[in-house]
C-alpha cells in the first residue's frame, strides 16, 4: 500500500521522569508507516551541568539510522564544544550563559553533521537517511531551543504561546533562495521534488555542491535558535514533537489539549500517549513522537475537571454505541452500504442527537467529529465484512466505483 501499512501499528512506547524541578513525559508510535524512524532524548540532569536539562525529538526519513545516531550523540557534541567544556569543568557549572549555549547548539549541529558524513555507510552513500531535529536546553535562567527541519517546539506561559520554533520548508522564501543558489530546485513544495524539508542532519545527497559550506547546501544542517528567559511564577510546559503531531493539530490546539490533560491526570507519559492518540484519530498517518516537559507553575489536577472529563467520556461512549447500532442495522444481505452512504445517514443522526442535552457533544469532540465518525463507521463495516467475506460487505468502498490502487508517494520528509 505504497509507503503505508495495511493496518496501523498503534502500540505506544512511553514513560515519565523528573529532575531539576521539572517533570517530563514522552511517547512514540509507529502508526501507518512501514517502519519507525523517530528517536528522542530525555536527560533531566545533564552530566557536568548540575542545574540543566536537555530534551529532543528526531524525525528520521529514508531510514532510522541518522535519527538514532543523532539522538545518542548530539548532546555529547554540545558538551565537547570548547566554549561549553570550560563551563562543565568549572566550579560554577550551574550558571550557563544562554549566549554560549546558543552558539554551542548552532555550531554543534553542523559539527555533528560533518562528522557523520565521514562514517560508512553514510560516507559511501549506501545509507541516504536524514533527520529533522528539535531540542532544548533548560537551565536555571533560560530555555534555549534549536530547530532544524519541520519538527517543532511550543512553550506555554500563563496559558499563552510564549515561544514557537519555525518550520524549515523548501517553499519558504529564504530556504528557496539557498536551495536554488546551491543548484537545486523546489518542485511540488519539495527539494528537487523529493524532500519535504529544507534543513536536516544527514541527507548527504543534497549536500554535494562543490566549494560550498554545508550550511549553504540545498539541505542545511544549521538550526535556528530560540531563547526565552524563565518566569518561575508563570512558566507551564514545553512540547517538543515531530510533524506527525503538527500535521493535524495547530499550536493552539496542542496547547489547549495539554493544558486540559494536566488538569485531569498526573502521568506525563499518559498525557503524551493521549496526544498521539488524538492526532491518530484526526487522521495523522506519520510516525509520531512527543516529549512534554512541565514546570512548577504548570496546571494541576483538580476534581471538577476530572468529573467533567468522565462525564464527557460517558456521553461519547453512548453516542459511539448508537452510531455502531445504526451502521449495523443498515448492513443487510439485500443492499450494499458504502462508507459514504453510512456517513450520510450517521451525520443526519448526529444533528438529531445533539438536540439532546445529555448527548450534546463536548467541544473537543465536535472539532473533529466527522473524522471520528468516519473511523467508527469504517471499523464497524470492516468487522461486518470480515464476518461475511462473500456477502455485500466484502465490496465496500467510498463511492460508486472502486478506487484505483494508490501510487507510491514520495517520503514526507
Amino acid at each position: 500500500m505504497g509507503a503505508f501499512l495495511d493496518k496501523p501499528i498503534t502500540d505506544k512506547t512511553s514513560g515519565q521522569g523528573s529532575g531539576n524541578g521539572l517533570r517530563y513525559g514522552h511517547s512514540s508510535m509507529q502508526g501507518w508507516r512501514m517502519t519507525m524512524e523517530d528517536a528522542h532524548t530525555t536527560v533531566p540532569n545533564v552530566p557536568g551541568l548540575d542545574s540543566s536539562s536537555f530534551f529532543g525529538v528526531y524525525d528520521g526519513h529514508c531510514g532510522h539510522t541518522i535519527a538514532k545516531y543523532s539522538s545518542e550523540n548530539l548532546l555529547n557534541e554540545f558538551l565537547k564544544h570548547s566554549d561549553l567544556a570550560e563551563v562543565v569543568n568549572s566550579d560554577n557549572n550551574d550558571k550557563v550563559d544562554p549566549a554560549v549555549l546558543s552558539k554551542v547548539m548552532e555550531e554543534g549541529f553542523v559539527i555533528l553533521d560533518d562528522y557523520m558524513r565521514t562514517i560508512p555507510p553514510w560516507k559511501n552513500g549506501e545509507d541516504q537517511s536524514g533527520t529533522t531535529a528539535v531540542c532544548a536546553f533548560i537551565t536555571k535562567t533560560d530555555i534555549i531551543c534549536a530547530n532544524c527541519g519541520d519538527s517543532r517546539a511550543i512553550f506555554s506561559r500563563s496559558g499563552d504561546l510564549k515561544l514557537v520554533t519555525r518550520d524549515h520548508k523548501p517553499y519558504n522564501d529564504d530556504e528557496r533562495r539557498r536551495i536554488e543558489k546551491a543548484g537545486g530546485s523546489v518542485m511540488m513544495q519539495r527539494v528537487n521534488g523529493s524532500l519535504a524539508v529544507s534543513r536536516a542532519l544527514g541527507d548527504y545527497e543534497y549536500k554535494s555542491t562543490q566549494n560550498m559550506p554545508s550550511i549553504e547546501q540545498q539541505v542545511s544542517p544549521q538550526p535556528e535558535i530560540f531563547n526565552c528567559e524563565r518566569d518561575y511564577d508563570n512558566d507551564e510546559f514545553l512540547v517538543i514533537a515531530c510533524d506527525g503531531i503538527w500535521d493535524v493539530m495547530s499550536n493552539q490546539q496542542v496547547l489547549e489539549f495539554v493544558h486540559k490533560e494536566l488538569t485531569i491526570r498526573e502521568d506525563r507519559g499518559q498525557i503524551c500517549d493521549n496526544l498521539i492518540e488524538e492526532c491518530f484519530q484526526r487522521g495523522s498517518r506519520d510516525n509520531m513522537s512527543v516529549v512534554l516537559v512541565t514546570f512548577p507553575a504548570a496546571p494541576t489536577v483538580n476534581e471538577e475537571a476530572v468529573l467533567k472529563d468522565q462525564e464527557e467520556k460517558k456521553r461519547i461512549a453512548v453516542l459511539t454505541e448508537r452510531i455502531q447500532e445504526k451502521v449495523g442495522s443498515m448492513y443487510t444481505e439485500s443492499s450494499m452500504v458504502t462508507v459514504a452512504q453510512a456517513l450520510a445517514s450517521v451525520e443526519s443522526m448526529l444533528e438529531v442527537e445533539e438536540d439532546s442535552s445529555y448527548l450534546r457533544l463536548p467541544k473537543p469532540f465536535k472539532s473533529h467529529k466527522i473524522l471520528c465518525v468516519r473511523r467508527i463507521v469504517e471499523t464497524k463495516l470492516t468487522e461486518l465484512r470480515e464476518k461475511d467475506n462473500n456477502g455485500p460487505g466484502s465490496q465496500l468502498y467510498y463511492g460508486e466505483e472502486a478506487p484505483e490502487e494508490p501510487s507510491e508517494e514520495p517520503s514526507d520528509t
